[in-house]
């Protein structure tokens, strides 16, 4: 079945099951006693054994079978879900994801997992002995019940609730008279235990006393067999009670019955069912979603980006016609674009959490690899992205938490000497903010020494001895972004405060984002990331110079001002102004684009005021044109690198306007 058309489905549903598992183990190494958390690893495994089998990945099915045993003794209260064992469920997922991986890049998702196998069963084999003596206690009783694919499901759910489930065989007293009143105790007893799924013969042959002595009864209940077993004989003219555990039976049955998707839990109904399942199996909303390759949507934004370019060249047809029914038409076709322009982009919208998701993780293992107490807190996760926004932003990220536990948290000894509680803290925190998404990473360790980064900057020559003094908080710790900048005393294969920084820096700004950074000595420090909802349309102010057409994109735009020549000054060879207080840097956008001078009036000049963090500057231009919505393009493989520029458009005239890297000009 590896080229099946199930394959893409089976991808897609194993990351999410895996992803599950890796969350709720993480819950369950905090709350160890916690039974719903332990069903819920138990329900994704399932599903995933399952899923793997019907494919045919048999190291798939086997690794998780053996996951399954060890967290059904968990359930079971046979083991306690310590460290060790998390630690072995933590490997066995890893393998599980490197052989999902290997099946999504064309192989056969096999690899050895002999080892985790050994290790998964002799967690299982210490609680066999105290098995094997219950099972030697009790009678092995033919499993005379027929069980149909509703029944099934009933018991596996049960087993995944917590419960257990027994076959009872009861034998009445041979003298017994009123074999019907005994039947009703016994039924009477099993329902104050538990709930009876189903009995051989059926209720109503039991009432009508059509049986000989004996019948069969199929259980579930949170009680022992023993004392099931021992509330029925306290009935009398009950001869023989024998129970048997059905959890082997109904685990073989579940191999036999596997499919890719699980039964539809709103299609179970029955008045027998425990109140945990009947809670479980309540019927949702009606599932309006649906899977679609996002190759696709890649395409319908394409095209819609050809239509807003068309829109645009209408609007410009219309004006210069002068046409009431035109102008009418296209003023419509405007607001329905519009609409479907924001219905599109919404559909290309992820939640931060399918990025999020991977921390919890990592933050565990790099915490104990250093010998120190970390807590990732996460809020905010639901916040929306645009895809190829979600696609980059992974890695910068890891590096960020990666510098924050390592350099940022202190040692539990060292925090607990500064009067701070063991465990370190660390806030990944998203939020909207008009059209901006920001990203904050927050911790509570030593924070960055101001002296150290100034100190380091000095002596890599970034800075001068009259910078130094002069500089905000904000601009020192700023500097940390400057390539091959670091202020570890030692750097480690995990991370240095500093080191890679400044691929960070750049991975956001080509993302039309800002990094800033804020910090305190000996309290925190928070890394404060500003990134836009979308890159495929944007709003650009349209400017001209020399003749040129340029796209400022609005994000970045504090102001636009025209200004008198003579409020222009010089420091340090640089133009400058007066802007509202502050001494604004001025670039000329024909000398930086080498762009034809035009004669104008040059007692004035038009002014784009830019921002990036805190740095501002204006850009000189000759016209202002307008505000436009754009269609963001590539320049292509052949012009890359070009200076200040991030892409280009093509304008309602059809001439291309290119988009100016407001970034690049600060920097």
């Amino acid at each position: 079945m590896m080229n099946s058309e199930y394959l893409a489905v089976f991808l897609d549903e194993s990351q999410e099951h895996l992803q599950a598992v890796n969350d709720h183990l993480l819950k369950l190494e905090k709350q160890p006693e916690d039974d719903s958390i332990v069903g819920e690893i138990f329900r994704s495994a399932h599903t995933l054994k399952g899923m793997s089998a019907t494919m045919g990945y048999e190291d798939l099915a086997h690794l998780t079978h053996n996951m399954e045993n060890v967290l059904d003794l968990i359930r079971n209260k046979k083991k306690q879900a310590t460290t060790e064992i998390i630690d072995i469920m933590f490997q066995s997922v890893d393998s599980l994801e490197n052989m999902v991986n290997d099946i999504a890049s064309g192989g056969d998702g096999k690899l050895d997992v002999t080892a985790l196998v050994a290790e998964l069963e002799a967690i299982e084999k210490g609680s066999s002995q105290a098995v094997k003596e219950a099972a030697a206690t009790t009678e092995q009783v033919d499993l005379l019940e027929v069980y149909d694919e509703y029944e099934r499901t009933v018991l596996e759910e049960s087993l995944e609730q917590g419960y257990s489930v027994y076959q009872i065989k009861v034998e009445l007293d041979e003298k017994a008279m009123l074999k019907a009143a005994r039947v009703f105790m016994v039924f009477d007893v099993l329902n104050q235990l538990g709930d009876v799924i189903k009995s051989s013969p059926a209720t109503e042959l039991l009432e009508e006393e059509q049986f000989e002595r004996d019948f069969v009864v199929t259980v579930v209940s949170k009680e022992s067999g023993e004392t099931i077993k021992n509330k029925i004989l306290g009935i009398s003219e009950i001869s023989d009670v024998v129970v048997q555990s059905m959890t082997s039976f109904v685990h073989a049955t579940q191999a036999e019955d596997q499919t890719l998707q699980p039964v539809q839990e709103n299609q179970r109904k029955s008045k027998q069912e425990p109140e945990k399942v009947k809670e479980a199996q309540k019927a949702p909303e009606n599932n309006k979603t649906i899977r679609v390759n996002i190759d696709r949507l890649d395409v319908l934004m394409n095209l819609f980006e050809e239509l807003v370019i068309d829109r645009g060249r209408l609007e410009q047809i219309s004006g210069e016609l002068v046409n009431a029914e035109l102008t009418e038409t296209v003023e419509r076709m405007t607001r329905t674009t519009g609409n479907l322009q924001e219905i599109i982009l919404t559909m290309r919208m992820m939640p931060v959490e399918t990025v999020f998701n991977r921390f919890p993780r990592m933050i565990r293992n790099l915490s104990k690899d250093l010998g120190k107490q970390v807590h990732l807190e996460i809020v905010g996760a639901e916040t929306e992205l645009d895809r190829t926004i979600i696609d980059e932003i992974g890695d910068p990220l890891v590096h960020l938490l990666r510098n924050s536990i390592d350099h940022g948290i202190e040692t539990p000894e060292e925090r607990m000497a500064v009067g701070k509680p063991a465990q370190g803290t660390v806030l990944l925190k998203a939020y909207h903010s008009g059209n901006h998404v920001f990203i904050e990473i927050k911790d509570d360790g030593a924070g960055i020494s101001r002296e150290k980064v100034l100190n380091k900057a000095l002596k890599n020559q970034i800075i001068t001895e009259d910078d130094a003094g002069s500089l905000t908080d904000s601009q020192v710790f700023g500097l940390l972004f400057e390539p091959g900048f670091s202020t570890a005393e030692q750097i480690t294969d995990i991370s240095g405060r500093g080191v890679g920084l400044d691929v960070v820096r750049n991975t956001f700004e080509s993302l039309g984002g800002v990094v800033t950074v804020q910090s305190e000595l000996n309290k925190g420090s928070t890394f404060l990331i500003q990134l836009p909802l979308t890159l495929s349309i944007i709003d650009v102010m349209l400017v001209e110079t020399g003749g040129e057409k340029y796209a400022i994109p609005l994000t970045s735009i504090v102001e636009t001002a025209i200004v008198n020549k003579d409020e222009l000054f010089s420091a340090h060879g640089q133009k400058v102004i007066d802007f509202r207080g502050k001494v604004v840097p001025l670039v000329f956008l024909r000398d930086v684009f080498n762009t034809p001078i035009t004669e104008l009036d040059e007692d004035f000049y038009s002014l784009v005021i830019i921002q990036k963090g805190e740095q501002i500057a204006g850009l000189v231009v000759d016209s202002l044109i307008g505000q436009h919505d754009i269609v963001l393009k590539s320049l292509g493989n052949y012009l890359t690198n070009v200076f200040a520029i991030s892409g280009a458009t093509i304008l309602g005239d059809g001439e291309v306007a290119l988009i100016v890297d407001p970034n690049a000009l600060i920097k």
